[in-house]
């Protein structure tokens, strides 16, 4: 025969494990967006452009940095004509599908304002007139979006285009792959 045992009070049982732990993780979830928070705040991120002097107050190709995207044109026209801007000097950036999947009649072409010199000079390469937007980016990269009607780049797209004032303006930092000396692992 056996005999029922008493059963010990529910705050006897109570295992201290559990809330101590919840409670280094909730320090460690507090912690953590606060650390988010300031990274988010004090970015120590580089600046996106530098103020920059132009020869002879004229700005050209080598200096401005592209973004060739597709929206609408077929497939490749991206890739082909970023090409042909990069036999012309201009730094290409990215070449993909426009990045808000906006689809355009013939030719859009966007930047830190409708009548910036980069963006001029990106205009000044194309045989067709394009939709200019300003869009106030800080960066003054210029995006070349090519739509359903376009067809081709001019045979001979402008040199260079006027910086209006002493010849400064704030261009796109572009950072240049350098070699790896002869002899070393890249890794």
């Amino acid at each position: 025969m056996t005999a029922l045992q008493p059963q010990p009070s529910p705050f006897a049982r109570i295992h201290w494990r559990t809330p101590i732990t919840m409670v280094i993780l909730l320090v460690v979830l507090i912690g953590g967006v606060w650390w988010g928070w300031n990274s988010l705040i004090n970015s120590s991120a580089g600046p996106t452009c530098v103020e920059q002097k132009v020869e002879n107050n004229r700005l050209v190709p080598q200096k401005v940095s592209v973004n060739v995207y597709n929206g609408g044109a077929p497939g490749g026209t991206a890739r082909k004509v970023a090409d042909l801007l990069k036999k012309r000097g201009f730094h290409i950036a990215k070449v993909a599908n426009e990045p808000k999947g906006d689809k355009i009649d013939v030719v859009a072409v966007r930047g830190n304002t409708d009548v910036a010199p980069e963006l001029q000079l990106v205009v000044g390469q194309l045989a067709q007139k394009p939709i200019r937007v300003g869009d106030s980016r800080d960066d003054h990269t210029v995006d070349l979006v090519l739509g359903r009607g376009y067809t081709k780049l001019k045979d001979k797209g402008a040199a260079s285009a006027p910086v209006p004032g002493d010849g400064t303006i704030c261009l796109p930092v572009i950072y240049t792959p350098q070699p790896i000396p002869k002899g070393q692992n890249p890794n």
